[in-house]
């Protein structure tokens, strides 16, 4: 017998969700947050193989943006004029990253950006941090953790619904 697709996923994540937790709360302390928008992201761009590949490489590219904006913004001061300009630059590479097709779903880009300017705030590391504590390496891993967590909770919840092959009995309905 079967189980139903919520059911299952709702185990798979729910499990993981509370392993994602835990690692970060003792082993890795990276931000659990930026992990649950990747994974929210992975299921959003497809899930899979492909939503995988899409999830990490548009939230990377928001990384990426976010890390060239905030550093524009301490090169040339922090003042409001300054980082509203850079933010709006910012956000404008963001939509023309979106035109590439594996890039294609702007909110992925978007969640990368935001997730990195989120780390920075709640680490309190300047972007120009020169040890692993840079908060652009902590957003991007924590990106590519979350894709990896989706997939894990989307292979392991499409295994729970797996129906297995009984000779001779009548399937359930």
């Amino acid at each position: 017998m079967a189980m139903r697709q919520l059911d299952a996923m709702s185990i798979s994540i729910g499990v993981l969700g509370g392993i994602a937790t835990l690692i970060t709360g003792t082993v890795l302390t990276v931000p659990v947050w930026v992990i649950f928008i990747a994974w929210a992201s992975f299921f959003i761009l497809g899930a899979g193989t492909d939503g995988l590949v899409r999830s990490v490489a548009s939230n990377l590219t928001g990384v990426a943006i976010a890390s060239l904006t905030l550093l524009v913004i301490s090169v040339l001061g922090s003042g409001t004029a300054v980082a509203a300009v850079a933010v709006g630059v910012g956000s404008a590479a963001m939509v023309q990253a979106s035109k590439t097709k594996l890039l294609s779903q702007l909110p992925a880009i978007v969640w990368g950006f935001a997730s990195t300017v989120g780390t920075v705030a709640a680490t309190g590391h300047s972007i120009t941090t020169t040890s692993l504590d840079n908060p652009a390496l902590v957003a991007a891993l924590s990106m590519v953790l979350g894709a990896v967590f989706g997939i894990a909770s989307d292979y392991w919840g499409t295994a729970m619904t797996k129906r297995t092959s009984t000779a001779g009995t009548t399937p359930e309905r």
